[in-house]
């Protein structure tokens, strides 16, 4: 029995030794070779470098190589001597076929119907106002929103909020009636009525919790859009800021539905709306952080589309989808 575990012991050594042994054997093959040392391939490696050099032997001198056809130059328009031209020939052929298919050029659909130099022809007057106002903001605005900010409580902040939330529901409710939007003056009725008492001259938005949500907002300018008035160009009013031909009357009509214009101090008159612009523009700093690039142009889109969202009432038109339904799939 001893005989036979010693037996086994030597069997497991030796083979666990075998692969040791073999390594060492084994020539490196990553050691560097003499220039004498022979090449040791496998048999098919010396298939492929056979391969390779018939090939090379029956090839045909570079001048004897016959060029390729027209046709399968003209096929690939990324191939070697192609043409920017070739390639957009064969793009205006992509868009004459979906053109004959389905009836129209997708490149011309989806294009920006209205271009910038037609809804902003005033740019040089407009990048003039829009760098006085930036001026301003970084010198007297940005300033006092940010110590505002870090000075006042979060519970202050919201409650300065919707008090002046709570005086524009009566521009809300004056335009919604000149847009016949009945539900929806009620609702902002409803809110102004509940918060100027419930919630403490509206220092709390209690109507929120009581079903009556608040809206986007509605001002005059809208009604002018629903009235059917064109927007007209883009502008930069001073101190005021993005503005259309169209919204400026807005500004005006909405001075004087600001209860704050009938207080009868100035004093405190100016001092609530100063506190109400420091208060919205203190709500756009953590927006402005991610501005990048040209402001003025974005800034410009920006106000344009949310104009156009508001007056739509959040109603997005689906120009693709309505020009597929003549079309059966």
């Amino acid at each position: 029995m001893l005989e036979r575990t010693q037996l086994t012991t030597w069997a497991l050594t030796a083979l666990l030794s075998a692969p040791l042994a073999m390594a060492q054997d084994a020539p490196d093959p990553f050691a560097e070779q003499p220039d004498n040392a022979p090449v040791v391939t496998s048999p098919a490696d010396s298939t492929t470098d056979k391969a390779v050099s018939d090939a090379v032997d029956g090839a045909a001198p570079a001048s004897d190589v016959a060029p390729a056809s027209d046709a399968e130059s003209e096929s690939d328009p990324f191939a070697e001597g192609s043409t920017p031209a070739a390639a957009g020939e064969a793009s205006d052929d992509f868009g004459s076929e979906l053109e004959d298919e389905y009836g129209f050029d997708p490149a011309d659909e989806f294009s920006s119907a209205q271009e910038p130099e037609d809804r902003d022809p005033w740019e040089g007057f407009n990048r003039a106002m829009f760098r006085f106002n930036d001026t301003a903001d970084r010198w007297f605005l940005k300033p006092a929103a940010t110590s505002y900010r870090q000075i006042t409580p979060i519970f202050m902040q919201t409650g300065v909020s919707n008090f002046f939330s709570n005086l524009s529901e009566i521009n809300n409710v004056l335009n919604d009636v000149l847009q016949w939007k009945w539900g929806q003056a009620g609702n902002d009725t409803g809110r102004f009525l509940v918060n100027s008492t419930v919630g403490l001259v509206g220092l709390f938005d209690v109507a929120q919790h009581m079903g009556l949500e608040p809206s986007d907002g509605e001002d005059f300018g809208q009604t002018l859009a629903v009235w059917g008035v064109p927007s007209g160009p883009y502008v930069v009013l001073p101190m005021l800021g993005p503005s259309t031909v169209r919204d400026f009357p807005g500004e005006v009509v909405e001075w004087y539905t600001n209860p704050l214009s009938y207080v009868d101090e100035n004093s405190v008159e100016y001092t609530l709306k100063m506190v109400d612009v420091v208060q919205i523009r203190a709500s756009l700093l953590q927006a402005e952080s991610l501005l990048q690039g040209d402001r003025y142009v974005l800034l410009r889109d920006a106000y344009l589309q949310r104009r156009e969202f508001l007056i739509n009432d959040g109603e997005q038109e689906d120009d693709f989808g309505g020009d597929l339904d003549e079309y059966d799939f």
